[in-house]
């Protein structure tokens, strides 16, 4: 045996696949640092025009207080307590000392002008016009000082009205009319990079300062602006940063608030020159970047050669086995995983080979199975057909008898005959049903804890009266035993075992009894009937599966009860044995599981009250879209004393529900109605249109899964079609009672 050759591993041949890696980091931290960077930047940016901003109100709003101290002297005394030159002298040198302001009034204390100087116009001395209701006074006086809103005097230049009071009510109040051009030369001192600006509005978004001053003299409004909108927002909102200043341009953008004035200073900086340094850093990391990637992908095309050979071996191998030469075998001396990875390629087109030999029998098997399938599905279809035919053929052949009429014995002969027939379509129609509920999964056992004897009861009570017709010796055997299973299920499974000894035992007995065995409950049913062959006794269990007629008198059945029971003891988890000898009977088992007995719980007096019929004089909805139907169905339930209202749709019902003013008692609709409706959808519509929980339930004639889940979901009963008019007046009596129960008092 040659000596194994050094192992070495793939490490050093996915050298790339490390490049890869480490350029994956490059790039993750290179993007995280420009990312982290631009937003440090515009932070920095913003931070920086927001102090230049609150700079500039702080200056805005000491050029305002500025002013006010120099109409301080003004109301130091009263007005009559000096001559009017004096004060014209006083306010000419203000003036002189603030060019902001254009004009200077005097008014006493009842509000009435005495003196105005004006650089605009002439002055005036004595008089006495009234500004006791001008805003102006008004609010000077009672808050000492009055900052009026921007006008613009000849719709160019904007100003504002300031009034100060005096100390005192008999001091008067000095009004001053303010050129706010002035406050350009404060905007105009600001910075903010090569191309940035700073300007100024008022409370209405008017423009104020700009250092283009044409914006300014035509009155600009600049309230379209967002940050504009954003800065007078009531509501608690971020600072807008980005968005378009008054040329057009997009900014980053900071303001402030002149608060007695209710200003707004923006400070903007166009973006590209704001971002102009991280572009230029995004730049260099990018060439870095694709520097790491170049060196990446040589070291990658340099492996790629290394490994072209092993891999092309392993994919032409795989290929040739694919495509069935199975004795292709590869061939590879890397001593690596590459060599291990081929030699695994090589068993399996080994193994591949040894079970080739078998699959022609593996798939003649399976081919037998679907012709068995199909073959079951035939005698299936045709058993239903069958036994749907027949009935049908004698309900065709009744109802032409009645035609051609006949006295009222032989009527009456013939309407048993058909109920007889309808009975038959009836229950194979049921049958069917369960058949289908248990394939599609939708049945979902209530598992409870029960004693058998009231189980047995009910079989006893349901049986002796058809074995005694036979007669046949029917024999239950009580017990004190309970057991854990659905009551309902549990007893379908033995209504269908003590159903199939009645009819196929000729003579003698059926016995049916129970035996502990460890933590199980045996409940069985003997018959002294004909006994299954070993050979029928899986058979049996398939649907429509008759062993033999019995008594030419009798039906046969429908060949479903024992395909029922199977399949309920599947979905219980239950097994059902049978044991038989030909000519002797047999024995059907259910093995149940045993619990301790439980103490019963006393019955409620109120079960045990007599059923009234409660539909008499009601009114119950119908909705159907079958008109045949809803004839039907509405002659039905007035024979039974009921009002009756009908409708092809919701729509329809409540329409006719508008001329009896009153709600319905019970709403009764079909499942599929037109234009994809459901009856769920109807009921709801009716309900909601008077706003109450009325009783309903569904008809279907639909076996599809869908419909009972769409029931149960919610909270309907849900009938299928063909309903036996027992049935239904008792789902009638019985939604009457829930609705009778539910508004009595308590």
């Amino acid at each position: 045996m040659a000596p194994s050759r050094p192992r070495v591993g793939l490490f050093r041949k996915y050298v790339a696949l490390f490049v890869a890696v480490v350029c994956a980091a490059l790039v993750a931290n290179g993007l995280s640092e420009i990312w982290f960077s631009f937003r440090e930047q515009q932070a920095l940016l913003i931070r920086i025009q927001r102090e230049q901003a609150e700079s500039a109100a702080a200056k805005i709003i000491q050029f305002i207080t500025g002013i006010e101290s120099h109409l301080e002297w003004a109301v130091q005394l009263p007005y009559s307590a000096g001559s009017p030159d004096e004060w014209r002298f006083d306010a000419v040198r203000a003036m002189r000392q603030v060019p902001a302001i254009t004009e200077l009034a005097q008014l006493d204390a009842s509000g009435r002008e005495q003196v105005r100087i004006s650089r605009l116009g002439m002055d005036s001395v004595g008089s006495q016009e009234d500004f006791s209701q001008d805003p102006s006074f008004v609010a000077a006086v009672a808050n000492r000082v009055y900052y009026g809103p921007v006008y613009f005097r000849h719709e160019s230049e904007p100003y504002m009205r300031l009034a100060l009071a005096g100390a005192r009510r008999d001091y008067g109040v000095i009004v001053a009319e303010v050129n706010l051009k002035f406050i350009w030369d404060v905007v105009s001192q600001i910075k903010v990079g090569e191309h940035g600006n700073a300007y100024v509005i008022d409370a209405h978004a008017r423009l104020i300062a700009h250092p283009n001053i044409s914006l300014v003299l035509r009155n600009t409004d600049l309230s379209r602006l967002a940050q504009v909108r954003a800065a007078q927002s009531t509501a608690p909102v971020e600072q807008q940063q980005v968005a378009d200043d008054p040329q057009g341009r997009q900014v980053l953008t900071a303001h402030a608030r002149v608060a007695p004035l209710d200003w707004l200073v923006f400070v903007e900086l166009p973006v590209d020159e704001a971002y102009a340094p991280i572009y230029a850093s995004i730049m260099r990391a990018g060439g870095l970047l694709l520097a790491a990637l170049g060196c990446a992908g040589f070291a990658g095309l340099f492996l790629a050669r290394r490994m072209i050979g092993p891999i092309q071996a392993l994919r032409d191998g795989a290929a040739r086995i694919g495509s069935g030469d199975l004795s292709q075998r590869i061939s590879i001396q890397t001593g690596d995983e590459l060599e291990a990875l081929g030699n695994q390629f090589n068993s399996m087109a080994a193994q591949l080979q040894d079970s080739y030999a078998t699959l022609e029998n593996k798939v003649e098997e399976r081919t037998h199975q679907l012709e068995l399938a199909n073959r079951a599905k035939s005698r299936f279809l045709a058993t239903a057909s069958h036994d749907l035919r027949q009935p049908l053929h004698a309900l065709g052949l009744f109802v032409a008898q009645l035609r051609a009429g006949m006295d009222a014995k032989d009527r009456t002969r013939v309407i048993e005959r058909i109920n007889a027939s309808v009975a038959a379509m009836n229950e194979l129609f049921n049958a069917l049903l369960d058949i289908s509920k248990l394939d599609s999964g939708v049945l979902t056992p209530n598992i409870t804890v029960f004693p058998v004897a009231d189980l047995l009861k009910r079989i006893e009570s349901t049986f002796a009266d058809a074995a005694r017709e036979k007669e046949l010796s029917l024999r239950v055997v009580s017990t004190g035993a309970w057991v854990r299973s659905d009551f309902i299920l549990l007893e379908r499974i033995l209504l269908n075992l003590v159903s199939n000894a009645v009819r196929y035992t000729s003579r003698g007995s059926i016995v049916v009894g129970c035996r502990k065995r460890g933590g199980t409950l045996r409940i069985e049913v003997w018959d002294t009937g004909p006994g299954i062959p070993e050979d029928q006794r899986q058979n049996i269990f398939s649907e429509f599966y008759r062993l033999g007629e019995p008594d030419h008198d009798r039906r046969a059945g429908l060949g479903l009860g024992l395909a029922i029971v199977d399949r309920l003891c599947r979905l219980l988890a239950q097994p059902v044995e049978l044991t038989s000898t030909v000519g002797k009977g047999s024995r059907f088992t259910v093995v149940v599981p045993w619990v301790p007995a439980q103490a019963r719980v006393a019955e409620s007096p109120a079960a045990a009250r007599s059923t009234l019929d409660r539909s008499v004089g009601k009114l119950i909805v119908v909705i159907d879209d079958d008109p045949p139907v809803l004839d039907g169905m509405g002659g039905l339930l007035r024979s039974w004393g009921c009002r009756v209202v009908t409708g092809g749709t919701g729509a329809a019902a409540l329409t006719a529900l508008a001329e009896h003013n009153q709600p319905p008692d019970l709403i009764i609709s079909d499942y599929r109605l037109p234009d994809g409706k459901t009856g769920i959808e109807a009921i709801e519509r009716v309900r909601s249109e008077f706003g109450i929980p009325i009783p309903a339930f569904v008809i279907s004639g639909d076996t599809h899964p869908e419909p009972l889940r769409d029931a149960r979901a919610g909270g309907y009963h849900l009938l299928h079609k063909p309903v036996d008019p027992m049935t239904l007046r008792a789902m009638v009596n019985r939604m009457l009672k829930r609705e009778t129960v539910a508004g009595a008092p308590p």
